[in-house]
C-alpha cells in the first residue's frame, strides 16, 4: 500500500504543467460573472413598447475583474422589464435569433432623448460594459484591442450568453465601443469609427449608404430596401425680441417717496439673467425608404419644415443668479463671521467707560425720581440716537454704515407705532396683508421654529437681510442691531410696548430671540401696570375698576368651570394683575389704597367689611359659588394670585440643570421640591390672607378639588350627610402641601415677594441683546429667513401652477422642519436646505422666461393658450417634448418664428414684426432655406436585413447609426452574419 502510495503522490506534483494563463484566468472570471448574473442561454422579452427607453427604468451591476495586475469594471445595463412567460424564458428555441439582434430592427426607441449611449447608437435593452477601472486607464494598442475582443468572443462561446459584450477602448471620454453578440448559428460584430475632421463625401446620406451597402457586402440584386431614420437638430441661442424681463430691485426706491418702508418686508424673488440659455430643435424622419428621398453635396429634399416629427428640448443656464437664493445664502455667510458689534463699528474701550459710567447715574437717579416723564409721541429722530452719534463722532458722518434715510425708514417699518399717537396705549400696529392666523402658511412657523410673519422679529430678519445684500454689508447689520438694541432699552425705560408681538408668556415655539422679546414686553407690562397703580390716585377710579375686572373673571371661572390644573388657577389672578402686579421696593406706601380696595372690594360683594376676630380679609377677587369654609362656614373666596413667572427656552433648560444637579438624595429631593413650591406658597399666602380662618382642606378644595374625597355617610341621627377628607397623597407624612402650608403667612398677593422680578428678568434680556455677535444674530433669525423664503416661494410658485415645484416645496418643509428644530443645526445641512430653495426659485423662473418667449399670455384663443401652457410646463419637466402637429401647430409656428427672427438678426435683417403676416407661398419657399441655421447635429440610423456572408446564408439584421456635429463624425455600425452557412 504505501509502495502504491507514492507514484500517485508524485502523479499528483507534476500535474501543474497545466497551469492556466493569465489570459485564460481572465476568459474564467469573465465567464463565471456571467453564470452569476444568470446571462445564460437567451431570454426573449416583450416587443419594445414606443418610449420606453425613457419612460422605462434603466439599472445597472458591477463587479471588478482583472487581466494580470490590470484592473477592469464589468457592467450589466438592462432596462428593467416583465418577461411575458417565465417557463419559456429558461427555454433554449431553435432558430430564434437573440433579443438585441431582433432589437437592432425596431423603430420604437430611435434617438431617445435620454439612456446610455450605446442605447442610443444601437437601440440595445440590455448589454455589459469590460472598461479600465480607472478613470485614466485605456486600451490603446491594436493587439490588446484583439486580446480583449478575443476574450469576449471566448467566453460568450463557452456560456451561450446571448447579451452583447462590449469592451471600451482609447480614451473614456471618446466613448469608443466594440463588441460582440452570439447566438445559435449567427454573430453580429459591433464596430466604431470615430473622427475629429468629417470626409465630405460622408456629410450626407447618399455618402453614408455608400458606406453602408460597401461594408455590408451583399451581393444579392437588387438590394433589399433600406430603412432610414433621419434626425436634424437645431439650435436657437438668440432670443432676440425677447429680453430677460427680471430687472434687478431698485435700491434707491427703496429709501425714497415714491416706495413706501413697507419694501424692506418684500424679499426679492427670481434671476438676474435669462435661465434659459439655448433651444433644441430636433425635426425627425422615422420612417423613410431608400429612393423616396434626395440628400447629397448638391441637394437635399429634407426640409425641417416639411418633417413630420418635431421635438424641443431647452439647455438650463448653469447656476443662473438667482435674488432669493443669492439675498438668503449671504445673509448665512454673517453666521461664519467671528466678529463682534464692537469691533466692526470700531468704537473705543474709553466710550465704553463713559457710557457705562453714564448708565449708573442714570440707574440712581432713576431711583429718586417719583415717576418717569411720560412721552407722548416717540418720533423717529429720537429713535436714531446713541449709537448714531458715537459713530458719527469717531469716524466722520459720511463713513456711517447706514445713511439716516435707510435707518429711518427701516425703524419706522419696524415700530410702525413711532409715527402714531397711540403708543402710549400699548396698541401695536397689525399688519393687514398677512395670510389669516389660522392658515397653514402662517403656522409655518411652528415647523421652523421661527416667528410669525408679522411679528417684530421676522421683520427684523427681513430687514437686516436687506441691510446685509444692499446697505452697507456686516457694518450695517451691526449697526441696524446697535440700534434695535438701544430702542428696545428706550422702550423698558418708557413703558413703551414693543410692536409686533403676541401678548402673553413667551412662545416656546418661536425661536429664542423672538421669546426674549416677547420676555422683554412681559417686563414692560408688568412695569407699566405697576407704575400706572403707583400713579393712580386713591379714588372710586380704582375701585371700580378693580371690582371691573373682578366681575368679568368670575364670569370666566364660575364654579362649574374650576379645574385643577395651576394654569387655569393662574387665570383667577390676571385680571387683578393688569392693576399691580405684586410688591413694590417700598410696598408699605401703598397701604391706604390696598385697604380702600380692600374694603371697597368687600362693599361691592358684601355690602360691608366683614369683621373678623383674629384678621382682616385681604386681597379678594370674587366669592367661590357655594363653597363655604369647612371650620366657621364663611363663604370660600378666590384670592388675587400672582401669575408664575414667564420662561425662555433658555431659563427652562438652566432651571431644569439646576434640579437635576441636586440628585436623587433626600436632602437634594427635599430642595427640589422647595425650589418648585415656590409658586404654590404664594397661592397659599393668597388664600390665607383672603379666607382668615382656614385650613388646608379649604385650599384643596379650590386649588385642587380632586385630592378633596367626598363621600355620602349616615350620621348618627340617621341622615345621609356628605363627610370629606384629604386624598391619600395629601397625608404622606413630611407632605410638602403640609409643610407649605404651615410656613405659609396670610399676606395678599401686592405684599407678597414677587415671584418674577420684571426689572432683573428686563435688564437680563438687554444685556443678552447686547452681547450677541451679527453671527449670533444670524444664527438665531436664519429660520425667519428660511421661512420667509419657503412663504415667498410658495407665492411665486401659486402664480405659475408647477406640480412638480410643489413636491419639492413640501419636501423643503419637510427637510427644514427637521434639522432646524434642532438648538444648532449643521451648516451643511442648512446649506442643503438655500440650495434646494434656490434651485425651486430657478425652475420658477425658467417656466415664467419659457412663458415669456411663447407667449401665453398673449393667446386669444382659450384652448390655444392651454395648449402652450401645457407645453411649456411639459418643456420645465420633461427631457424632451412631441410638438403637436410640428411646424404646422401652434407651438411649431412660434419656434420657427423664433428661428426666422434669430436667423434675420444674424444678416442684420429687421426682424419680422407680426407674426400672423401673410406670405405668398412662393416667397415663403424662397425664404425657406434661411429660416433655419445650418443644422448643429445631424443623425440617422440605416436598417436592412440580408443574408451574410454568402448569398445563402440567414437574412439577418444589419444597422448602423451615423451622427455628424461641428467637431464630432461616429459611425456605429452593428453587422450580423450566418455561422453556420458562409
Amino acid at each position: 500500500m504505501a509502495a502504491d502510495s507514492e507514484p500517485e503522490s508524485e502523479v499528483f506534483e507534476i500535474t501543474d504543467f497545466t497551469t492556466a494563463s493569465e489570459w485564460e484566468r481572465f476568459i474564467s472570471k469573465i465567464e463565471e460573472v456571467l453564470n452569476d448574473w444568470k446571462l445564460i442561454g437567451n431570454s426573449l422579452g416583450k416587443p419594445l413598447e414606443k418610449g420606453i427607453f425613457t419612460s422605462g427604468t434603466w439599472e445597472e451591476k458591477s463587479d471588478e475583474i482583472s487581466f494580470a495586475d490590470f484592473k477592469f469594471s464589468i457592467t450589466h445595463h438592462y432596462l428593467v422589464q416583465e418577461f411575458p412567460d417565465k417557463e419559456g424564458k429558461d427555454e433554449v428555441l431553435e432558430d430564434v435569433i437573440p433579443q438585441s439582434m431582433q432589437d437592432l430592427l425596431c423603430m420604437n426607441n430611435d434617438f431617445p432623448p435620454r439612456a446610455h449611449c450605446l442605447v442610443r447608437w444601437y437601440g440595445l435593452r440590455e448589454f455589459v460594459v469590460i472598461a479600465p477601472a480607472a478613470n485614466n486607464d485605456a486600451v490603446l494598442s491594436e493587439s490588446k484591442c484583439n486580446l480583449l475582443l478575443s476574450s469576449v468572443s471566448v467566453a460568450l462561446g463557452n456560456t451561450g450568453c446571448q447579451v452583447p459584450l462590449f469592451v471600451q477602448i482609447h480614451q473614456k471620454w471618446r466613448r469608443t465601443y466594440v463588441g460582440e453578440c452570439q447566438g445559435p448559428g449567427v454573430r453580429t460584430d459591433f464596430e466604431m469609427v470615430h473622427l475629429r475632421k468629417v470626409p465630405n463625401q460622408y456629410t450626407h446620406l447618399s455618402g453614408l449608404l455608400d458606406i453602408f451597402k460597401s461594408k455590408i457586402g451583399c451581393t444579392l440584386t437588387p438590394l433589399p430596401p433600406v430603412s432610414i431614420a433621419i434626425r436634424f437638430t437645431y439650435v436657437l441661442q438668440d432670443w432676440q425680441q425677447y429680453f430677460w424681463p427680471q430687472q434687478p430691485p431698485d435700491i434707491d426706491a427703496l429709501v425714497g417717496g415714491e416706495v413706501g418702508g413697507l419694501e424692506f418686508g418684500k424679499l426679492p424673488f427670481g434671476a438676474c439673467e435669462d435661465p434659459i440659455s439655448e433651444l433644441h430643435l430636433a425635426t425627425t424622419w422615422p420612417h423613410l425608404t431608400e429612393g423616396i428621398i434626395v440628400d447629397n453635396d448638391v441637394y437635399s429634399d429634407l426640409d425641417p419644415i416639411q418633417a413630420p416629427h418635431w421635438s424641443v428640448r431647452v439647455r438650463k443656464a448653469d447656476n443662473p443668479q438667482c435674488l432669493l437664493g443669492d439675498f438668503v445664502t449671504e445673509f448665512f455667510k454673517i453666521c461664519r463671521r467671528k466678529e463682534s458689534t464692537d469691533e466692526i463699528l470700531g468704537r473705543s474701550t474709553f466710550e465704553e467707560e463713559g457710557r457705562e459710567a453714564a448708565d449708573i447715574t442714570h440707574a440712581l437717579s432713576k431711583l429718586t425720581e417719583p415717576a418717569p416723564v411720560p412721552i407722548h409721541k416717540l418720533s423717529v429722530s429720537n429713535m436714531v440716537h446713541t449709537a448714531k452719534k458715537k459713530i458719527q463722532k469717531q469716524r466722520g458722518i459720511e463713513e456711517s454704515p447706514l445713511n439716516n434715510d435707510v435707518l429711518n425708514t427701516i425703524l419706522l417699518f419696524l415700530f410702525p407705532d413711532a409715527a402714531s399717537e397711540k403708543l402710549l396705549d400699548g396698541t401695536s400696529s397689525t399688519d393687514n396683508s398677512n395670510p389669516p392666523l389660522e392658515s397653514e402658511e402662517y403656522n409655518l412657523y411652528n415647523q421652523f421654529k421661527s416667528a410669525p410673519s408679522d411679528s417684530l422679529t421676522y421683520k427684523l430678519a427681513l430687514c437686516l437681510c436687506m441691510i446685509n445684500f444692499y446697505h452697507g454689508g456686516l457694518k450695517g447689520v451691526a449697526h441696524l442691531w446697535q440700534e434695535f438694541v438701544l430702542e428696545m432699552r428706550f422702550r423698558w425705560e418708557n413703558n413703551f410696548l414693543i410692536p409686533g408681538l403676541a401678548s402673553g408668556p413667551p412662545d416656546l415655539r418661536c425661536c429664542l430671540l423672538h421669546q426674549k422679546l416677547q420676555m422683554l414686553n412681559c417686563c414692560i407690562e408688568r412695569k407699566k401696570a405697576r407704575d400706572e397703580g403707583r400713579k393712580t390716585s386713591p379714588s372710586d377710579n380704582v375701585t371700580n375698576t378693580y371690582s371691573g375686572d373682578a366681575g368679568k373673571s368670575g364670569d370666566q371661572l364660575g364654579p362649574d368651570n374650576l379645574k385643577d390644573t395651576d394654569k387655569e388657577k393662574g387665570e383667577v389672578g390676571k385680571s387683578w394683575d393688569s392693576w399691580s402686579d405684586s410688591e413694590e421696593e417700598f410696598f408699605e406706601c401703598l397701604s391706604d389704597t390696598e385697604e380702600l380696595k380692600g374694603n371697597g372690594q368687600e362693599s361691592g360683594k358684601k355690602g360691608g367689611p366683614k369683621e373678623m376676630a383674629s384678621l382682616k380679609p385681604e386681597g379678594r377677587l370674587h366669592q367661590h359659588g357655594k363653597l363655604n369654609l369647612l371650620h366657621n362656614g364663611e363663604p370660600l373666596y378666590i384670592p388675587v394670585t400672582q401669575e408664575p413667572a414667564p420662561m425662555t427656552e433658555d431659563l427652562l433648560e438652566e432651571q431644569s440643570e439646576v434640579l437635576a444637579k441636586l440628585g436623587t438624595s433626600a436632602e437634594g429631593a427635599h430642595l427640589r421640591a422647595r425650589m418648585q413650591s415656590a409658586c404654590l406658597l404664594s397661592d397659599m399666602e393668597s388664600f390665607k390672607a383672603a379666607n382668615p380662618g382656614c385650613f388646608l382642606e379649604d385650599f384643596v378644595r379650590w386649588y385642587s378639588p380632586r385630592d378633596y374625597i367626598e363621600e355620602e355617610v349616615i350620621d348618627e341621627k340617621g341622615n345621609m350627610v356628605l363627610k370629606g377628607e384629604l386624598s391619600a397623597r395629601m397625608k404622606i407624612p413630611s407632605n410638602m402641601w403640609v409643610e407649605a402650608w404651615e410656613t405659609a403667612k396670610p399676606i395678599p398677593a401686592r405684599r407678597q415677594r414677587r415671584l418674577f422680578d420684571d426689572t432683573r428678568e428686563a435688564e437680563k434680556v438687554l444685556h443678552y441683546l447686547a452681547v450677541q455677535k451679527p453671527a449670533d444674530l444670524a444664527r438665531h433669525l436664519l429660520p425667519c429667513v428660511i421661512h420667509a423664503a419657503v412663504l415667498k416661494v410658495k407665492e411665486e410658485e401659486s402664480l405659475e401652477n408647477i406640480s412638480s415645484v410643489k413636491k419639492i416645496i413640501k419636501q423643503i418643509i419637510s427637510h427644514s422642519s427637521k434639522v432646524l428644530h434642532f438648538p444648532n443645526p449643521e451648516d451643511k445641512k442648512l446649506e442643503e436646505i438655500i440650495h434646494q430653495i434656490t434651485n425651486v426659485e430657478a425652475i420658477i423662473a425658467r417656466a415664467r422666461s419659457l412663458k415669456a418667449k411663447f407667449g401665453t399670455e398673449k393667446c386669444e384663443q382659450e384652448e390655444e393658450k392651454e395648449d402652450l401652457e401645457r407645453f411649456v410646463s411639459c418643456l420645465l419637466e420633461q427631457p424632451e417634448v412631441l410638438v403637436v402637429g410640428a411646424g404646422r401647430g401652434h407651438a411649431g409656428r412660434i419656434i420657427h418664428k423664433l428661428f426666422v427672427n434669430a436667423q434675420r438678426a444674424a444678416a442684420m435683417a429687421p426682424p419680422e414684426e407680426d407674426l400672423k403676416r401673410m406670405v405668398p407661398p412662393e416667397e415663403k419657399m424662397q425664404n425657406l432655406a434661411a429660416d433655419f441655421p445650418p443644422a448643429a447635429g445631424r443623425e440617422l440610423i440605416l436598417r436592412t436585413t440580408v443574408p451574410r456572408p454568402a448569398p445563402y446564408s440567414r437574412a439577418l439584421p444589419q444597422r448602423m447609426y451615423s451622427v455628424l456635429t461641428k467637431e464630432d463624425f461616429r459611425l456605429a455600425g452593428a453587422f450580423s452574419s450566418d455561422t453556420s452557412f458562409f
